[in-house]
């Protein structure tokens, strides 16, 4: 048994690591503003993660083994985070994003296409950390989603407090109506519904996870002593046209593409530029994945029982 902080954990794979947490006997502490309540047998502290004084306050005593930080999105936060677990926790785990390679955010080596990235293609011990941006602006943030991960991945990997371990994670699929961007079932109602899926001429590969396999792997980490970030995605890229006929064989309809250029705006998952992962290094570490084709099908079952319009 392990002592187990969880940063947000209130919904989608955050909410499944809790409960997988507690059913594998750990002692879970659930940190959210309280908008949520944690299950049977968690600890939970109501608090704001920006408020350093009261973040601090609400331990009182606690020490962790492990802190797992699902809603870390800017090196403010991750600095309020280091400062307030200093001390108190061996390991912290971070869940990042596939986005930290997104090359159309940052300028990044580059990386021929059709080579998975690596991780040391964004290296968050040398990363430029700049805490005067306004990133307590929800606009700002928004627009630089990518910028802000990588900068707290470099928090923590700078700040030598404790063994840091980041888990970029793919895009996570799966989970019907708990999938909360929606992002899946755009493709549901619109081939179900003959609607056009906008695409980019040259549409380019990307990678996914069934979110009950990251929580598996977020599991996995947790009792792990690996350091550094890693990717986590499921064997088997895709691209958007692939995943559309996926959709549009289980709804029994044939998608409608319309293109467009590269730069311009698309549906979720066209992608005019490289940055599919690589999983070789959570492999060589010892966690084995699924592939993305033996899942998929189920995920898009879901998503198309939720689409479904009730006909008269």
């Amino acid at each position: 048994m392990q002592k187990i902080c969880v940063i947000g954990g209130s919904r989608y794979f955050g909410k499944l690591l809790v409960e997988r947490l507690r059913a594998a006997g750990h002692q879970v502490t659930l940190i959210n503003r309280g908008s949520t309540p944690p299950p049977a047998g968690v600890d939970h502290l109501v608090v704001d993660r920006h408020d350093e004084a009261a973040l601090t306050a609400a331990f009182d005593d606690r020490t962790f083994d492990v802190v797992v930080d699902q809603v870390c999105y800017t090196p403010v936060q991750a600095a309020i985070a280091a400062r307030a677990f200093a001390g108190r926790t061996r390991r912290y785990v971070m869940t990042s994003t596939i986005e930290v390679y997104d090359p159309a955010t940052a300028a990044l080596p580059a990386v021929p296409a059709g080579t998975p990235v690596s991780e040391e293609t964004v290296d968050p011990a040398t990363w430029q950390v700049a805490m005067d941006l306004p990133w307590h602006d929800d606009a700002y943030l928004e627009a630089h989603y990518a910028e802000g991960k990588r900068q707290a991945e470099a928090v923590f990997a700078h700040s030598g407090l404790f063994a840091f371990a980041a888990v970029r994670s793919a895009h996570v699929l799966g989970g019907g109506a708990q999938e909360f961007t929606g992002r899946l079932a755009h493709y549901a109602g619109r081939i179900t519904q003959g609607e056009e899926i906008t695409v980019h001429v040259k549409a380019l590969p990307t990678v996914f996870i069934h979110y009950e396999e990251l929580v598996d792997l977020l599991l996995w980490a947790t009792t792990a002593d690996f350091t550094g970030p890693f990717n986590a995605c499921s064997d088997g890229p895709l691209d958007v046209h692939e995943l559309a006929e996926i959709v549009a064989t289980q709804a029994d309809r044939e998608p409608v593409y319309r293109t467009v250029p590269a730069g311009e705006e698309a549906s979720p998952f066209s992608f005019d530029r490289h940055y599919a992962m690589s999983n070789a290094r959570a492999k060589a570490l010892g966690f084995s994945f699924s592939r993305t084709t033996d899942w998929l099908p189920g995920a898009v079952a879901e998503a198309l029982a939720i689409s479904a319009v009730p006909t008269a």
